[in-house]
């Protein structure tokens, strides 16, 4: 079928993708943002073209909606995220973070995959960890700026957020309300994508990989 084939084709080249050294702590270029403008953008893209902080918060907009307790999950993921950030600039230490962003993203691809049957409480849990080490670990690119690109930064990286994982609970609402078997094959192949990519930068991480 040329659906499967095109499902493998993507899930081939997001595990590629994820494989290359990762981006999302560099958005300025390595260097740190000076001005207002530079912060947010350095918020705007950090989640972005980093492809595992991507794939997170994609799932976690799809396990909010499947929970069907409305919006309040990915706002409570993205103020986590938020706060992991300020513990990196508060200079707390959180081991191993890279592998755990990894891990942390594989884990909310499977909840995907099982289509959000691991309760609210263990996924509000998983969200509140994820958020935490996906924001420690984008916070390495912040840590000394100034104020204002500071504050820059934290605005853009909430918009962001928000619009992103809105953009995926949205979708998943419309195709979770046709009748037809398309939604839960869509969520799955979503869902394994995740896991893939969570995985494949967990082992990055650990040095398996590259």
């Amino acid at each position: 079928m040329k659906f499967t084939r095109y499902s493998t084709c993507a899930l081939a080249s997001l595990v590629l993708l994820a494989a290359e050294p990762a981006f999302a702590h560099h958005m300025m270029g390595g260097k740190l943002p000076q001005t207002f403008v530079q912060g947010l953008l350095s918020g705007l893209g950090h989640p972005v073209i980093g492809l595992d902080h991507l794939a997170a918060i994609l799932g976690a907009g799809i396990v909010a909606a499947l929970l069907a307790r409305g919006f309040a999950p990915v706002l409570a993921f993205t103020t986590a995220m938020i706060a992991g950030v300020g513990l990196h600039l508060a200079k707390a230490n959180i081991p191993a973070a890279e592998l755990l962003v990894g891990l942390s993203t594989a884990v909310i691809g499977l909840v995907v995959v099982m289509r959000g049957r691991f309760g609210v409480l263990p996924v509000a849990v998983l969200f509140a960890l994820t958020g935490l080490v996906h924001g420690y670990a984008l916070g390495e690119s912040i840590v000394g700026a100034e104020t204002t690109p500071l504050g820059a930064y934290f605005a853009g990286l909430l918009v962001i957020q928000t619009l992103i994982a809105a953009g995926a609970f949205l979708g998943t609402k419309l195709l979770s309300a046709k009748a037809d078997a398309v939604a839960p094959l869509a969520l799955r192949i979503a869902g394994a994508a995740i896991v893939l990519v969570g995985g494949v930068a967990a082992a990055t991480a650990a040095g398996v990989i590259g």
